[in-house]
C-alpha cells in the first residue's frame, strides 16, 4: 500500500499541470486520488492500475466541457464548487474503499458524479455581463476551473476620448461614470493636459483627488481647453481611465458667427426664403420669417430716420435763409 501511495504521489507531481478542474476542487488531491484509485482493477487483467484510473477521472471531469462551463461562476463562489466536487468524489471513495472495483464500475460512478456536479454547479450565481469597451471589471470575472483563477473581461483600462465643446464663460461638467459595478471603496483622481488632445499619461498633471466622480468648471475660459483624465482606483489598483477633450469657443467668435448667419439670411437672392420641407405651408411664426421681418423692418426704419434727418436739416437751412 505504501508503494502504491509513493507511485501515485510521483504521478501527481508529473501530471499536476494537466489535471485542470479536478485539481482546483479537491481539498487534498493526493489523499483523495490515493483512496479513489487504490481499488481500481482492469477488467481483462484483474490487476490494480492507478494510471488507468487517473485517465478515467480525466475523461469524466477535466475533458468534460459541460463540467468546465458549469464551473464558470461569479466572484467568490469557488468555495462552493470545491464543496460540491469533494462531496461527490468522497461518496464514491466511501463506497468503493473496502472492495475491488472493475473499470465498468468506475466509469459509471465517475460519470454519475460528473453529472451531479454539473447540475449543482449550474445553480450557483453566474457572473454579470462584461460591458465594452474599457475598464477592469472585477465583479464580472468568471471562474476558470482549468487554471483555478478568475478570468476578467480583458478590456483595456483606457476608454476612448470623448469630445466636448462649450462657449467661453459657460459652465461645463464631466462625469467619471462607468456602466459596470464598482467596488465600495474607490478613489477618483482628475488630471489635466492643457491644449492637447492626448491619452499619454505623462502629459497629465493632477487636479483633484478624492471620491468625487463629478468635475465642474463654473465659467470656462480659453485656458480650460485640453484633455481631462479621470482615473478610478480601488485598493491601489487602477480600474478605469476616462478621457474628455474640451474645446472652449471664444465669445467674440460666437457673436461673429451669429451675426454672420443673420446677415446671410438678410441677403438671400431675390428675396426668397431658405428651402423648407414639403409637409405643408410655412407658419407665419416660422423663425426664418420672423428674422427676415426684423431685418426688413430695421432697414426701413433706418431709411425713414435718414429721410427725416434730411428734411429737418433742409427746414433749418430755409429758416436761416429767410431771417437773413
Amino acid at each position: 500500500m505504501c508503494r502504491s501511495f509513493l507511485l501515485l504521489a510521483c504521478l501527481l507531481l508529473l501530471s499536476g499541470s494537466s489535471w485542470g478542474c479536478f485539481q482546483c476542487f479537491l481539498a487534498d488531491l493526493s489523499l483523495t486520488m490515493t483512496r479513489l484509485c487504490s481499488t481500481h482493477v482492469l477488467d481483462h487483467y484483474a490487476i490494480t492500475n492507478v494510471d488507468s484510473c487517473f485517465k478515467m477521472v480525466g475523461r469524466a471531469f477535466d475533458g468534460n466541457e459541460k463540467v468546465i462551463e458549469a464551473a464558470r461562476v461569479g466572484d467568490g463562489y469557488e468555495d462552493q464548487l470545491k464543496e460540491i466536487m469533494n462531496n461527490e468524489l468522497l461518496s464514491i471513495v466511501e463506497d468503493i474503499d473496502k472492495k475491488l472495483n472493475t473499470e465498468t464500475d468506475y466509469e459509471e460512478r465517475l460519470q454519475t458524479a460528473a453529472d451531479n456536479f454539473i447540475a449543482a454547479a449550474s445553480k450557483l450565481p453566474r457572473a454579470s455581463e462584461c460591458f465594452p469597451p474599457c475598464g477592469f471589471q472585477g465583479k464580472n470575472a468568471v471562474y476558470n476551473c482549468v487554471t483555478c483563477k478568475y478570468d476578467s473581461c480583458e478590456f483595456p483600462l483606457d476608454c476612448p476620448v470623448k469630445e466636448m465643446q462649450v462657449e467661453e464663460n459657460n459652465r461645463t461638467r464631466m462625469m467619471c461614470d462607468v456602466p459596470f459595478r464598482l467596488p465600495k471603496n474607490v478613489e477618483v483622481v482628475w488630471r489635466f493636459a492643457e491644449e492637447v488632445k492626448t491619452q499619454k499619461v505623462t502629459l497629465f498633471e493632477d487636479v483633484t483627488t478624492g471620491v468625487d466622480v463629478l468635475y465642474s468648471i463654473p465659467a470656462t475660459s480659453l485656458q480650460h481647453t485640453g484633455t481631462y483624465q479621470c482615473e478610478i482606483y480601488s485598493d491601489g489598483r487602477s480600474i478605469v481611465r476616462l478621457y474628455f477633450y474640451l474645446t472652449v469657443t471664444p465669445q467674440v467668435a460666437v457673436g461673429h458667427t451669429e451675426l454672420q448667419e443673420v446677415f446671410d439670411l438678410c441677403l438671400l437672392p431675390g428675396g426668397q426664403l431658405l428651402p423648407g420641407s414639403d409637409d405643408g405651408p410655412p407658419s407665419i411664426f416660422h423663425p426664418t420669417l420672423v428674422l427676415l421681418t426684423v431685418c426688413f423692418t430695421s432697414v426701413l426704419l433706418v431709411i425713414h430716420l435718414s429721410l427725416g434727418g434730411l428734411i429737418l436739416s433742409a427746414r433749418k437751412d430755409r429758416i436761416s435763409f429767410e431771417e437773413v
